[in-house]
């Protein structure tokens, strides 16, 4: 095993496509992030096999600040401790829906309950009224593609010095922000295919390169859209940036924690 880096910071998104927020630590399964994506918002208008309301559309979900209402008992699985007790390998935690509860933070300012219906109205606002939407909630995570998405801060600067202007990492909604201890940015694509331990247990298989879109152009703090970002990801790393993973063994993550590559 080597060594190759820390983990910089971890997040979740608690309502897919509405503002993350960072935590200290977090439990990752095998279905991703506790108390990631557990809420989303199911559009009529979307896509088939994508069915969900993003700021792809509604750029001002961007602004939505979701939050839990017992924050201390969405940080982890309820059985978690037990389930720790068992060796590596098939780790049974499961997350509790009343645990997760959440409410929202709108722009103005108010506090609403996720399946408050004044915030399907607000959500709907300037998009067309044939965007019928309907809340859906699950105990795991509502990703993309995979369980968990990882980007390396070296990719985040490589990408700064590109566009010549400072980029936020919100842009790519990781779930696991890398710092490498050497290497340059996008070094994180030389790891597809191989396997790492993050902190003392869970352990991930990188899958593939992470397909990007809109979202990263759109700024996390006011939603504005700057097309170049992802114009110019497009160009020069065939419109990818970090990567993403399958959970092979379950585990708590902390900030700080150490990255071992193991194959």
């Amino acid at each position: 095993m080597t060594t190759i880096g820390t983990i910089e910071s971890l997040w979740r998104y608690p309502v897919k496509s509405m503002s993350g927020e960072a935590v200290t630590e977090a439990f990752m399964g095998f279905s991703g992030v506790y108390g990631d994506r557990c809420c989303a918002f199911i559009n009529s208008e979307a896509r088939k096999g994508f069915p969900y309301l993003t700021a792809t559309v509604q750029q001002e979900m961007l602004r939505f600040r979701p939050r839990f209402r017992y924050p201390e008992r969405a940080a982890k699985p309820p059985n978690l401790a037990e389930a720790m007790s068992i060796a590596p390998g098939i780790t049974p935690a499961s997350g509790d829906a009343n645990d997760l509860a959440l409410e929202v933070v709108t722009p103005s300012g108010a506090v609403v309950a996720v399946d408050d219906p004044a915030l399907v109205e607000m959500l709907g606002e300037g998009i067309s009224a044939d965007n019928r939407l309907t809340l859906v909630r699950s105990d795991r995570a509502m990703t993309d593609c995979r369980p968990v998405s990882l980007i390396s801060l070296q990719t985040v600067r490589q990408l700064e010095a590109e566009l010549d202007t400072l980029i936020d990492k919100r842009r790519f909604r990781a779930n696991v922000y890398l710092d490498f201890a050497a290497g340059s940015g996008f070094a994180e694509d030389a790891l597809v295919g191989r396997r790492l331990r993050l902190g003392s247990r869970a352990t991930i298989a990188i899958l593939e390169r992470d397909p990007r879109c809109k979202m990263i152009s759109l700024d996390p703090d006011t939603s504005a859209h700057n097309p170049e970002v992802l114009r110019k990801v497009a160009q020069k790393h065939a419109a990818c940036a970090g990567v993403y993973a399958a959970v092979l063994v379950e585990g708590l993550l902390m900030n700080g924690d150490a990255i071992e590559l193991l194959d």
